[in-house]
């Protein structure tokens, strides 16, 4: 019996790990790559062994770099099951269409721009002098329907008549609607069929609504190991969600290999408790200037916290009560599964909303934007305004409208609450305005790049890092030495390389068997 790490490995997405027995083929996670566009397509696209093979895929929570690419399996010939928490199973339905939908999207733009641009060569003249504006003007209208859709049925037809090269989505929403029936969810703490004398059982995770620890047994060859697959680890004493598990069966203590996150294995969060001081300094400030807060924010479990943080505020009479507007509708709908699991919140909610009959996702100063329109009017506005939108690292989604109308405005401030990954546009934002505050906001302004224009950075950007929903090198220590586990060895994944490298050798110095797995590397569990 051996486990092949096959994703997040001295990186940070597509979450990816085999466990190969005698009699089955198990996979920890299916998860989509993310960064740069061009190898992100061709990275997701090359699934490593047959989808067939597979028994049981265990999934430990619904974001995408962890399930993303779920849909490419099951649209071939996958024979298996998905088992994951039952908030996981219902967020899972919306995220997975969220991402078929982003993905069509890219592909009909990408595919637009490539017939575009052969049109425009093909009207030029043989000097290659630049065509006329009314030339121009008919392309667009050829490849445009009303209110600036693109004309897909033209599209493809061009692409097909001159034998371009196009686009296609990782998978489609037809995809992802086939792939839901493979889905079940289960109780947390209850034991789990996965393969032949195969089980796993499910343990909170405290990292996002349904996130788990994946618990197996496996019997093989005659002897019995165990496998404690850590997903995403989360914070301690963050509200909404209960902490952590530190307390685990007691058959289910003594870990042959644990396969541990290392996100922010080098680095110290923010207390939680600083959280709601620093938000509120950062909307007084804000405010002062006339000017609106962006927060780019993941719509799954940071944008709930944003908002049960903002109503604890405005309940308290704390910050000026500016109107809030979610303009994801993903957000909305992925609030709604917040609201029907009040079983899996922790004290601290129940006592402050649950029980004076408040729903802490919703109070008179919060707006669920819907409708493009709806988006595009609140980009113009100027006034004052806190607005939460996708995607959470800036590579997509409303929040770049957003970003397009108002990083030019000194007023304005982007608020950064979460992880931003090597290669997108969130992490090049932060580090240029960061950079820019660090020299007094003074000397040229930085420019940054996308929707192909470039715009002067000259909104205040700030980082809250005690918003991770990820677990710091310290929290991870508290989870190894507070549990109840024996673990034997760890392997260290899910991690920039130097976070991995750093957690591992700090792992080793505290006397565990630790190390870090390159891509493709195989452990034989004896």
């Amino acid at each position: 019996m051996y486990i092949v790490f096959c994703g997040a490995v001295r990186q940070v997405t597509g979450s990816m790990h085999m466990l190969v027995t005698d009699d089955d083929v198990l996979l920890f996670d299916c998860g989509m790559f993310q960064g740069k566009r061009r190898e992100s397509a061709e990275r997701n696209r090359v699934i490593p062994f047959a989808p067939e093979l597979i028994s049981s895929i265990m999934l430990s929570h619904a974001h995408i770099d962890h399930c993303g690419r779920i849909p490419l399996f099951t649209k071939d010939e996958f024979n298996g099951r998905i088992v994951c928490t039952r908030a996981t199973a219902e967020a899972a339905v919306y995220l997975l269409d969220d991402s078929a939908r982003i993905q069509e999207s890219d592909a009909q733009y990408l595919n637009y721009k490539t017939v575009k641009n052969f049109m425009q060569k093909r009207a030029s003249n043989s000097s290659g002098e630049k065509i006329s504006n009314g030339e121009a003007k008919k392309i667009k209208k050829l490849l445009q329907s009303k209110k600036n859709r693109l004309n897909s049925g033209e599209i493809n037809r061009l692409l097909a008549k001159y034998h371009l090269e196009s686009v296609d989505p990782l998978y489609t929403t037809g995809d992802v609607e086939n792939c839901l029936e493979y889905f079940r969810g289960y109780p947390y703490q209850h034991q789990i069929e996965v393969g032949k004398d195969a089980v796993c059982t499910f343990y909170d995770a405290g990292h996002i609504l349904g996130s788990a620890m994946i618990h197996v047994k496996v019997r093989d060859r005659g002897k019995n190991h165990s496998i404690l697959f850590t997903g995403d680890i989360g914070r301690f004493d963050k509200p909404i969600i209960q902490d952590p598990t530190l307390e685990f069966a007691e058959e289910d203590r003594n870990i042959d290999l644990m396969i541990m996150e290392s996100t922010y294995g080098n680095r110290v969060h923010e207390p939680v408790v600083d959280l709601k001081p620093m938000l509120k300094n950062v909307i007084i400030e804000t405010e002062k200037r006339g000017g609106s807060i962006m927060i780019p924010a993941f719509s799954y479990g940071r944008t709930q916290e944003i908002i049960y943080y903002l109503h604890e505020l405005y309940m308290e009479g704390k910050v000026p009560r500016m109107p809030i507007y979610i303009d994801s509708p993903l957000a909305n709908k992925l609030t709604k599964v917040f609201g029907e699991h009040p079983e899996t919140y922790d004290d601290e909610t129940h006592e402050t909303f649950l029980e004076n009959g408040k729903n802490p996702f919703l109070f008179e100063e919060i707006n669920f934007v819907g409708s493009v329109e709806e988006s595009m009017a609140l980009n113009r506005d100027d006034r004052p305004h806190i607005v939460i939108a996708g995607s959470g690292m800036c590579e997509g989604g409303r929040i770049l409208h957003h970003l397009r109308y108002k990083i030019e405005d000194g007023k304005n401030t982007v608020l950064i609450v979460g992880y931003m990954a090597g290669n997108t546009l969130g992490r090049r934002l932060l580090d240029l305005g960061l950079e820019y505050a660090e020299a007094g906001r003074k000397g040229e302004v930085p420019t940054i790049k996308f929707h192909n224009s470039e715009y002067r950075l000259k909104a205040h950007v700030i980082k809250l890092g005690g918003f991770s929903a990820h677990g710091d090198k310290n929290e991870m220590t508290r989870f190894l030495k507070e549990s109840n586990l024996n673990v034997k060895k760890i392997a260290v994944v899910h991690g920039e390389e130097e976070q991995s490298l750093s957690f591992a050798e700090y792992l080793r110095e505290m006397g565990y068997d630790a190390f870090v797995p390159k891509l493709g590397e195989s452990v034989r569990l004896e």
